[in-house]
């Protein structure tokens, strides 16, 4: 993680302070659950809580004790013994470091995903909003890059909106399935914890007991969480691409905002570059690259190892922290989008009429021209758009072979621009519903 391409709330959720906090709440109800079943008694567990509660955890004291013990939960045990006192013998009764480190990260991934959601929610806001700003601002659809048939730059934004909703749902399934509790102990038998302890701290903290934890919380769960975040930075990546391609100078049907006092180089004064949607694509890269280790933290030896632990110190924050900050530029992105309708118009008859082919070819096998006939006649007009700047109607209204299957009026009315978006409200309604 670093500053300039981070924000405070999310790093917050994996600052020191907020781990230690929740490994002492942890501890907390695992000790509330034990007193319940008289294994420690009710007073120690209030005393924990009391003094425990009221402590402000020293990193650097924690840190120091680490550099002797060279184990971090420990480290924090010796140190909230400090507060605690003579009580502090009833903490991490029947535990394992496992059952703290894995408990507080799924703490923390879940609510890094409710961050995450709330940046969805909020792109898909704008989108729509801008969606139907742009419901019919016809524009050239594209394929392989190359002019195609028209369609509306609304469509294009619905789709964006579409694909973010899929996102929205993927993360919703991957934060229920990392949303899990383990306080089994060594190898996960509760030999020596009872499994209702188990029950009692997944309830105090949103969370569902892990079926078979092993000791640890296994990892195939982690690597979906990281699997979904690394494919709606792909979407993050798709969109932006799509928008740096828009503001292609040769292009110039949208473009980024460019604010007063901006400067798009330190060379060139006249330059307004796509630099936030670059910098997009980019951390869709990190983000997607932090799946990999994920999937190979996966095979553990036997009940558990750490080769997992390093690997998650960091993807954990990094993935999140990044992807939390690259949804809320990319929101500002659609929020502020500038839009050049009469561009889009302008460079779709850039060709003079060739993008009306496939209307004309249909027409003609529907006049009994063979599809190969009919193919080899639009072809042969539609290279002369190509290749000298013809006209694609005059030149199909001069065919002697297309005029002898087709009158002039049904040619010119294959020309027809509204016949492209006749179902844009359809396309809308399956994706923004009836209202």
């Amino acid at each position: 993680m670093i500053p300039r391409y981070s924000r405070p709330e999310m790093v917050s959720i994996w600052s020191q302070e907020t781990k230690f906090r929740i490994w002492f709440e942890i501890e907390a109800h695992a000790c509330d659950a034990l007193a319940e079943l008289g294994v420690i008694p009710k007073e120690a567990a209030e005393t924990i809580w009391e003094k425990g509660g009221a402590a402000t955890f020293d990193v650097a004291r924690i840190d120091e004790i680490e550099r002797e013990t060279k184990h971090d939960v420990i480290a924090f045990l010796t140190h909230l013994a400090e507060f605690v006192g003579p009580d502090s013998r009833f903490i991490h009764q029947g535990m394992t470091s496992s059952d703290v480190l894995d408990t507080c990260f799924s703490v923390q991934l879940v609510r890094a995903s409710d961050l995450l959601l709330a940046d969805i929610d909020a792109l898909l806001a704008a989108l729509k909003k801008r969606a139907f700003e742009h419901k019919d601002s016809v524009t050239i659809g594209r394929s392989h890059g190359i002019h195609a048939e028209p369609t509306t730059f609304g469509v294009k934004l619905a789709q964006a909106y579409a694909e973010f909703e899929r996102c929205r749902e993927r993360l919703v399934h991957a934060r229920a399935e990392i949303a899990t509790c383990a306080i089994s102990g060594a190898v996960g038998t509760f030999a020596n914890i009872d499994p209702k302890v188990e029950e009692h701290v997944a309830e105090k903290l949103g969370l569902t007991p892990e079926p078979v934890s092993t000791q640890v919380i296994p990892r195939d769960r982690h690597a979906m969480f990281f699997a979904a975040l690394g494919v709606i930075a792909s979407s993050v990546e798709r969109l932006s691409t799509e928008i740096r391609h828009l503001q292609r100078t040769e292009v110039l049907e949208a473009e980024e905002y460019f604010s007063p006092g901006q400067k798009g180089s330190s060379a060139m004064p006249h330059k307004r570059n796509p630099v936030l949607t670059e910098n997009l694509t980019g951390l869709a890269r990190l983000v997607r690259g932090m799946a990999l280790p994920a999937m190979e933290n996966v095979a553990l030896w036997h009940e558990r190892d750490i080769s997992h632990s390093s690997v998650e110190r960091m993807i954990g924050p990094d993935a999140t922290v990044t992807l939390d900050f690259a949804l809320a530029r990319l929101t500002g992105v659609i929020e502020k989008l500038v839009v050049y309708p009469d561009t889009m118009l302008a460079n779709m008859n850039k060709f003079r009429g060739l993008i009306h082919s496939q209307r004309v070819l249909l027409a003609l096998t529907q006049a009994g021209v063979s599809r190969e006939d009919a193919y080899r006649l639009v072809q042969r007009n539609a290279m002369k758009v190509w290749e000298r700047g013809a006209d694609f109607l005059e030149e199909l209204l001069g065919d002697e072979d297309v005029r002898a299957a087709l009158p002039e009026a049904t040619i010119r009315e294959k020309f027809d621009l509204g016949y492209h978006t006749k179902h844009v409200d359809t396309i809308f309604r399956r994706v923004f519903g009836e209202a």
